[in-house]
């Protein structure tokens, strides 16, 4: 059951040890029984074949919730369910180049501040502004980063403010 899980899935072995165990208590293993089944052990096992690698899974999910345009907070949050350490998690979140790029790409993808329609150079109403911040907040991104990105009275404004992280 473990080898046709990460054949199919990408995981970590926070969530194959999950997995294994909802799939035992699904079809009635006793967990008091005599001799329960080493969930430790399996995963262990994957581990150290190669199968499972938490550094490998971190870096991969960060970079994907990246380009989805997820901020540090939520990409932190997402490992820490998938039972990632907090050191790994750290390295998968990438430099401040990223996250200003993961930024622009959710105010891109979801038309949020310069990429939004309305007039160049023109101000947004409060009630707009407010929902827009919002936006970045929920999707993990600091305040300071929402408000330059909502802000940014043009498309190139805004992209300039990434390339300035790169600097």
């Amino acid at each position: 059951m473990a080898l046709a899980y990460v054949a199919r899935f990408a995981t970590s072995t926070g969530k194959l040890g999950t997995y294994l165990k909802r799939k035992l208590r699904e079809r009635g293993w006793d967990p008091d029984a005599p001799a329960p089944p080493d969930v430790d052990g399996i995963v262990a096992r994957m581990a150290g074949a190669g199968y499972v690698s938490d550094e490998g899974y971190a870096r991969m999910r960060g970079a994907s919730l990246r380009r989805r345009g997820m901020g540090a907070r939520r990409i932190t949050q997402d490992l820490g369910q998938a039972g990632i350490a907090a050191d790994l998690s750290a390295e998968a979140v990438g430099t401040q180049a990223e996250a200003r790029s993961a930024a622009l790409a959710l105010a891109r993808k979801r038309r949020l501040g310069p990429f939004g329609l309305r007039e160049e150079g023109a101000a947004l109403d409060p009630a707009a502004r407010e929902k827009q911040i919002g936006v970045f907040l929920r999707a993990g991104h600091p305040l300071a980063t929402a408000r330059v990105l909502v802000n940014a009275g043009s498309v190139a404004e805004a992209e300039e403010w990434v390339y300035e992280a790169d600097e």
